[in-house]
């Protein structure tokens, strides 16, 4: 009888048993030997290396190696005759952990029977604290295999033995790390995996060792060289895994039809670029004149464009969307908010003047018809715009999520613009591009968080990206300052004292705060008292506004500040005699349209406002900003805020106001923006701070992410080699034929992600 061969595809089911099967899928998804092969080892011990017991925290769910130092039992009076205590030391010979078991009879001792004082165990458990001192109590154990006996212990053997890599895997209540060793040993040693999805030439270039190897060695290191191999071979089967399914993204799109919408000389985009007031940037010609290229093209664009806060994308996105228009087709912008879909509205029509009014009396010869659609539309208008999109009439709609609603229905959809893209999810970007019948629209995303060349490869793989790196003439510099208020709290009087001496000279300012104030269930809001998936949560204490300065108790909880409670503090105290306005996510339309609309007419001096802000308002005239509890935003956020001052002649004022302590990393990162305005440099720095998955898009999508090893940033190298290699490869066999296995080990990787992938 043949011995049995386990493949990566196979259930586990069938090596492991359907008990052992249920736990490691209920732990951790696990369905296949590939899905349990590629849970690797979080860290490994050597036996020469026990694990620093001074280093444990009460709460941490700990897998420690350590030697037995003494056991000893203890009867519990009062709990029953034969209940007793168990008590265990274990030690690293530096430090000692107690562990703690509880017997009801004598016969239920076995379970520290093998706890042998001078044995090597690894144990599990959550660390508590009893009486002043560490505990594991009832911790999982699995005790190590001791030596060779001392006539077969040669010094090679015993050097061998001292320095064994035992394996630690990422762990759970209901599958422990020896749980996980054993079912991975039961599936390794019968282990086939077929062909090699990496080809021979991309192996040899690179220097990779072979896959089986590479699962191999990752499990059972031989020591840290043969990890480190295994390691950059595994990175390597994540990275072209991926980057293959992205060009093949890449040129499945390039396939497509769609309509050329060629650039049409004399028409409304010559009269645009006529009436612009100022000259362009070399960077904004440059990428407008690719864009021009990409719209002509049959088969649809799709780029990504790029720039920092105030370089001039929106000026590009119009220019793409009249050469449309010129073609007969119509343009959608879709913007995350009521307030920047106003925005954009405004300053849209503005910058257009009379050719924005088609169908209109005194409209330029070649106008369009420019509308807004948002939930908030009444009844009466909504269905005049829908009739203009629906015609034709509207060449260029800009909206929010309701023009994804099944009633909006276009005449040609030509191109679809997506401002702050990261605000979207996948599902929502597909329905306004399915919107065009019959061809595929073009499709510009825009973002003004810059994003670091390693993310551009990954997560926007599929897309062209341009960069905007200049910005316009007339743009001002912007000081930033970390105001720490607990412990300077006069730094904060000195904050408001500077806002009003803005005021005094006739500027604005902003005052942003994380939280609008009333968080009754089921409010319709924006900014939902929501910073964003890169937005930390730290708590740094209560605070007390009272005269504008929060005092904070390090270490109790409490809410953020919000827009209500500090409006009305700053009106009271520091702020008193200045008008204030509020504005966040659940004012009604309206009246958040004529907050900004106030503002920027310079009838408010101080707008204290949440994240509703943080993008496409445009208030030249406001100068300072203030933002509280900075320490709870995101690196990015921090950046794309303070964004909306020094949009004008005068200088620019950012403060971030914080309780972190001045040794947290909360303080640091903080330092960290106000150092720089390189929006690139703080990109690498938000990506950092944040999990592999959230970047990737996977948790977007709904989906965990598959990606176990590879690492955005310090992986930077290692993605453009696959890239590029995948790429010639992709571009010689768009559907790999000639590569079966490639094919299959896309699927075995990412799964349900490659749903995600086709997608974006």
């Amino acid at each position: 009888m043949l011995p049995h061969v386990t493949t990566l595809s196979e259930p586990l089911t069938r090596p492991m048993g359907p008990k052992t099967a249920k736990a490691l899928e209920a732990a951790f998804g696990m369905q296949t030997v590939g899905d349990l092969l590629r849970h690797y080892p979080r860290r490994y011990y050597t036996r020469g290396e026990l694990t620093d017991l001074s280093s444990l925290r009460e709460g941490d769910h700990v897998t420690v190696l350590a030697r037995v130092d003494r056991v000893s039992t203890h009867p519990m009076p009062g709990r029953g005759s034969a209940a007793a205590r168990g008590e265990v030391v274990i030690t690293d010979d530096r430090a000692k952990l107690l562990l703690t078991f509880f017997f009801r009879s004598p016969k239920s001792q076995w379970t520290i029977k093998r706890l042998v004082p001078g044995t090597l165990g690894m144990f599990a458990g959550t660390v508590s604290n009893f009486r002043g001192r560490l505990q594991l109590v009832h911790p999982e154990y699995e005790m190590l295999p001791g030596a060779p006996p001392n006539a077969d212990l040669t010094p090679e053997l015993a050097a061998e033995f001292a320095t064994e890599m035992i394996p630690v895997y990422p762990a759970s209540a209901k599958a422990s790390s020896w749980v996980i060793t054993r079912a991975v040993r039961t599936v390794l040693d019968p282990l086939d995996v077929g062909e090699d999805p990496i080809p021979a030439e991309v192996r040899e270039r690179r220097s990779l060792i072979g896959r089986a190897e590479a699962i191999r060695a990752i499990h059972r290191p031989l020591d840290p060289d043969d990890l480190k191999r295994a390691r950059h071979r595994l990175k390597w089967d994540e990275a072209f895994m991926l980057q293959s399914a992205l060009a093949q993204r890449r040129l499945a799109a390039a396939a497509m039809p769609a309509m050329p919408r060629p650039r049409v000389a004399g028409g409304i985009a010559d009269e645009f670029d006529a009436r612009l007031p100022f000259a362009l940037t070399a960077g904004q010609v440059a990428v407008g004149e690719t864009i021009t290229a990409d719209l002509a093209c049959a088969y649809p664009m799709h780029r990504l464009l790029q720039g920092e806060v105030g370089s001039g994308k929106t000026v590009i996105a119009i220019r793409a969307m009249l050469q449309v228009v010129d073609a007969g087709g119509q343009a959608a912008l879709l913007a995350p908010t009521e307030v920047l879909a106003q925005q954009h509205y405004r300053s849209i029509t503005a910058m257009l003047g009379p050719l924005a009014a088609g169908g209109q009396l005194g409209a330029a010869e070649h106008a369009t018809g420019v509308t807004l659609l948002t939930g908030s539309v009444g009844a009466a208008a909504r269905r005049a715009v829908l009739a203009d999109v629906f015609t034709g009439d509207a060449g260029i709609v800009i909206g929010t999520h309701a023009l994804l609603e099944e009633q909006v229905q276009f005449a040609d959809l030509g191109l679809v613009v997506i401002d702050e893209q990261h605000r979207f999810g996948v599902e929502q970007r597909d329905a306004l591009r399915a919107k065009a019948a019959g061809n595929r629209p073009h499709v510009l995303v825009m973002t003004a968080t810059p994003i670091p060349r390693t993310v551009a490869m990954t997560v926007y793989g599929d897309l062209e990206t341009s960069t905007l790196t200049e910005l316009p003439a007339g743009r001002s510099a912007i000081a930033t300052h970390v105001v720490p208020a607990a412990d300077k709290p006069h730094f904060l009087e000195r904050a408001w004292e500077r806002v009003r001496e803005e005021v005094a000279q006739g500027r604005q300012a902003y005052v942003v705060c994380p939280r609008v104030g009333d968080s009754s269930p089921g409010a319709d809001d924006e900014d939902a008292d929501d910073l964003g998936p890169d937005a930390p949560a730290d708590d740094f204490g209560d605070v007390d506004m009272t005269g504008g300065v929060p005092r904070g108790v390090v270490g109790t909880r409490r809410q953020p500040l919000s827009v209500l409670d500090v409006a009305g503090t700053l009106a009271a105290g520091p702020l008193a005699g200045l008008r204030l306005a509020i504005l966040h996510g659940r004012l009604h339309p309206d009246e958040k349209d004529q907050v900004m609309r106030d503002f920027a007419a310079g009838e408010i001096n101080v707008l204290v406002a949440t994240t509703v802000i943080e993008v496409g308002v445009d208030v030249p005239n406001a100068t300072a900003m203030v933002i509280m509890d900075a320490e709870r935003f995101g690196v990015s956020q921090l950046h794309q805020l303070r964004g909306r001052v020094g949009r004008g002649a005068f200088p620019g004022l950012c403060l971030l106001v914080t309780e972190a302590p001045p040794a947290s990393p909360q303080r640091e990162r903080l330092t960290a923006v106000a150092a720089t305005l390189d929006g690139f440099q703080l990109s690498r720095l938000d990506l950092e701070q944040r999990r592999e998955g959230d970047v990737l898009g996977a948790a977007q999508a709904g989906h965990h992410s598959h990606l176990r090893l590879l690492r955005l940033l310090p992986d930077e190298d290692l993605i453009g080699q696959a890239r590029e290699d995948a790429t010639e490869l992709v571009t010689a066999d768009p559907h790999l034929t000639a590569h079966p296995a490639l094919r299959t080990a896309i699927d075995e990787l990412f799964g349900v992600q490659a749903e995600y992938l086709d997608k974006t």
